[in-house]
């Protein structure tokens, strides 16, 4: 098979889907062949048992013939899905594995209304015919004309099941040619130009079936039941009738079932799609139709994509407004420029280096853009004083991260603030409870403080000021290594201090 040399995950699901479409046709065929034709022709005709054995034989005989002219046409109809999913097949073939997959429901239909219907109907008219001549089989030949109507009838009714049932199994081979053509090439599979059958012909058929090929089975059967009034078969009227009655049942419901199925199942992923938009998540619909529903989940997933583009315009301009803001902080002291990125910087790497999600890491670089930002309300004289401060002026330093954080509550939109505020105001504390401003001590001090708190001591420590020159990364390492536990986190300071450490030795080890 050509799907060996694919990936396990899409070999599994070409199995799936092999033997969805196998067992579907089985099953379909036995009702249809096997029970419903059985009970229309050998229930309606009072012949001897030899007689009812040679056309049984001939059901038989020409059931071969079917399954091998069929089994033919089968393997022709998914020769392209095959090549499309073997691990080496191009773009073109993809495309053309992805339109058949498409059009695999309705080559279903002609497969079950013309080589099913015609490599079973012709060989048995065939064979039926000669019998007939030869005087083996004694019946009027209007039955068989009545027979290939029914015939007819019953191929109908199978074929809107299996429709149905194939345009269900298709689908995840759909959104597996998708994410391989995504992934392979950046192209997007789409059903555009390849609308096959819409809603309206496809229900208005369905509903005439289900309507109609029941009354009609229902008449063939009562027409040669009365012309053959003493048949030995069934004894009364509602033993035969039932039977046609409770097959015409089961086709009704399940041909109502599918029906709602396939609309159900595009209803269902829009709005699933529409509430994780509610929650904030921009989810797509795989676009895997070919009826009206494509155009639709098509404009769906067109307006997810303006609102991800707007969403991320909306972000990128946040961003700006973050490092703006902590530039025009940073400005004030000419020794402190860049102190705010820099510390927003190792405060995303030890983000990463723990491994948090991308949602948590943004969170982080905002909070740490901004964790100054409080300094805004205190005097020049006292920030940019050179000397020792006095006590009173040292208060007035320990109250900028309760101005940042009420300056961030001002600040719209207050969700997208809210997140940032507990850095803005934690990131003095100690861990061992001897921080500012509300002296909170181990992991009751909010995760961000904890982050900002080692990035921004770093920071302190290796960059220059008018006083005094920055120390070594080295030195300013190993204080940061003893001072875990009481005055930072131990866990985030570690980690911060092992990866400089190995980024020194790499640059030393590069230089030598």
């Amino acid at each position: 098979m050509d799907t060996e040399s694919a990936c396990p995950e899409t070999r599994n699901l070409y199995r799936t889907f092999f033997y969805k479409l196998l067992r579907n046709y089985v099953v379909g065929s036995l009702l249809a062949i096997l029970i419903a034709g059985s009970s229309v022709v050998l229930a309606t005709l009072n012949l001897p048992p030899e007689e009812h054995r040679r056309l049984g034989f001939i059901m038989l005989l020409s059931l071969a013939v079917m399954t091998i002219v069929e089994l033919i046409v089968f393997l022709r109809h998914i020769k392209p899905i095959r090549q499309g999913l073997n691990s080496g097949a191009g773009l073109k073939k993809l495309k053309a594995a992805y339109v058949q997959m498409h059009r695999l429901p309705l080559l279903t239909v002609f497969r079950i209304l013309v080589p099913h219907l015609l490599g079973f109907s012709v060989p048995a008219v065939i064979m039926t015919s000669c019998l007939l001549s030869r005087g083996l089989l004694n019946f009027p030949i209007l039955y068989m004309l009545g027979a290939s109507l029914g015939a007819l009838v019953i191929a109908g009714m199978h074929a809107m099941l299996d429709f149905f049932l194939t345009t269900a199994a298709i689908r995840p081979l759909l959104v597996d040619l998708k994410i391989q053509a995504n992934k392979k090439y950046q192209v997007e599979l789409n059903a555009k130009g390849y609308k096959f059958l819409s809603i309206r012909p496809k229900f208005l058929i369905s509903g005439m079936l289900i309507g109609t090929s029941p009354l009609l089975l229902f008449s063939l059967v009562v027409h040669f039941r009365l012309q053959n009034s003493d048949a030995g078969l069934f004894q009364n009227y509602w033993s035969w009738a039932g039977v046609i009655l409770l097959i015409a049942a089961a086709f009704t419901y399940m041909g109502a079932r599918l029906i709602t199925q396939d609309i159900e199942r595009p209803i269902s992923q829009l709005y699933d799609a529409m509430n994780d938009i509610k929650e904030g998540q921009m989810t797509k619909i795989p676009n895997i139709y070919s009826d009206e529903f494509s155009k639709l989940v098509s404009g769906f997933n067109m307006m997810v994509g303006s609102l991800q583009h707007r969403e991320k315009q909306s972000q990128v301009m946040l961003d700006s407004y973050f490092v703006a803001l902590a530039a025009a902080l940073d400005a004030r002291d000419p020794y402190t420029a860049g102190h705010s990125l820099r510390v927003a910087e190792y405060s995303e790497l030890i983000g990463r280096l723990c491994s948090m999600s991308t949602e948590e890491l943004a969170i982080i670089r905002k909070s740490a853009l901004l964790h100054d930002i409080g300094k805004i309300g205190i005097s020049d004289t006292v920030l940019l004083k050179e000397g020792r401060l006095t006590d009173e002026e040292f208060n007035q330093i320990k109250a900028h991260p309760i101005l940042g954080e009420n300056i961030l509550v001002q600040i719209e939109p207050k969700d997208e603030m809210a997140p940032l505020l507990p850095g803005v105001r934690s990131h003095h504390e100690r861990y061992d409870g001897q921080g500012y401003p509300d002296g909170l001590a181990g992991e009751d001090i909010p995760v961000l403080g904890r982050i900002i708190a080692v990035a921004d001591a770093y920071d302190a420590m290796t960059s220059d000021r008018p006083y005094r020159r920055g120390m070594a990364p080295s030195i300013a390492l190993l204080i940061l290594e003893e001072g875990k536990g009481s005055q930072w986190d131990p866990a985030f300071a570690q980690v911060f201090v092992d990866h400089m450490r190995a980024q020194l030795f790499s640059m030393r080890k590069g230089r030598a």
